[in-house]
C-alpha cells in the first residue's frame, strides 16, 4: 500500500490513476522471480500483470546491495536468511556478517527498479538508487524491510520523515524517472 501512494503523489501530475489488481476485480498470476537483475524481476512482475489486468501495468523489483558483501543479498534481499525471516533477524544477521569490517567498507545502496508494459506488448524499466552504507545497529521506527540498518549520513532510512525520505529514496529516484518517461510517451 505504501508503494501504491507514493506512485499514485507522484504520477498524479500525469492525470495517471494508480488502481490495485484488487479494485478492479483482477487476480494476478503468482510471479516467480527468477530474473538475476532488478531489471528482469521487474519486467516479469509487470509483463504478468499487463497480461492478466490487460492495461498498462507498473511493477518493481527492489533490494539492498551492499558491497563488502560482493552486493548480497541484492535481488535476493526478500529471501535473505529466508523468505519467513522477519526483518528484525534478517538485519542482526547483516550487521553480524560485517562484524570487524570498517565504516569506509560498509557502503551500500538501495536499489528500485520499476517496469511499465504495455498492452501492445512495449515496456520499459528505469532504475533509481540511494547510496549509503550499514550501520552497526537497528534504529529508527519508521519504514519498513531494511530501512533501520541502512545509513545517509548519521540517520538511519527509519530515523527519515517520510517527506525526507521520499526526496532521497531509490523507490522515489525510480518512480521519478519512470514519470519522466511517462511523459515522453504522452506526449509522442
Amino acid at each position: 500500500m505504501k508503494k501504491r501512494e507514493e506512485l499514485q503523489r507522484i504520477l498524479a501530475p500525469l492525470g495517471v490513476n494508480v488502481v490495485l489488481a484488487s479494485e478492479i476485480g483482477v487476480t494476478l498470476t503468482e510471479v516467480e522471480e527468477t530474473g538475476e537483475t532488478f531489471e528482469e524481476n521487474a519486467l516479469l512482475k509487470a509483463v504478468s500483470g499487463c497480461r492478466d489486468a490487460g492495461i498498462p501495468c507498473v511493477a518493481d523489483d527492489s533490494g539492498l546491495c551492499v558491497d563488502a558483501l560482493g552486493g548480497r543479498p541484492g535481488v535476493y534481499s526478500a529471501r535473505y536468511c529466508g523468505e519467513d525471516t522477519p526483518y528484525p533477524e534478517k538485519m542482526a544477521h547483516l550487521i553480524a556478517e560485517l562484524d570487524g569490517v570498517p565504516e569506509d567498507k560498509r557502503t551500500a545502496r538501495f536499489v528500485s527498479v520499476a517496469a511499465c508494459a504495455f498492452p501492445n506488448g512495449t515496456s520499459f524499466t528505469v532504475r533509481g538508487t540511494c547510496e549509503g552504507h550499514i550501520g552497526y545497529e537497528q534504529r529508527g521506527d519508521n519504514g519498513f524491510g531494511f530501512d533501520p540498518v541502512f545509513m545517509v549520513g548519521d540517520r538511519s532510512f527509519a530515523e527519515l520523515s517520510a517527506a525526507e525520505k521520499d526526496a532521497i529514496s531509490h523507490r522515489g529516484n525510480s518512480l521519478r524517472k519512470l514519470s519522466e518517461k511517462l511523459k515522453e510517451i504522452i506526449n509522442n
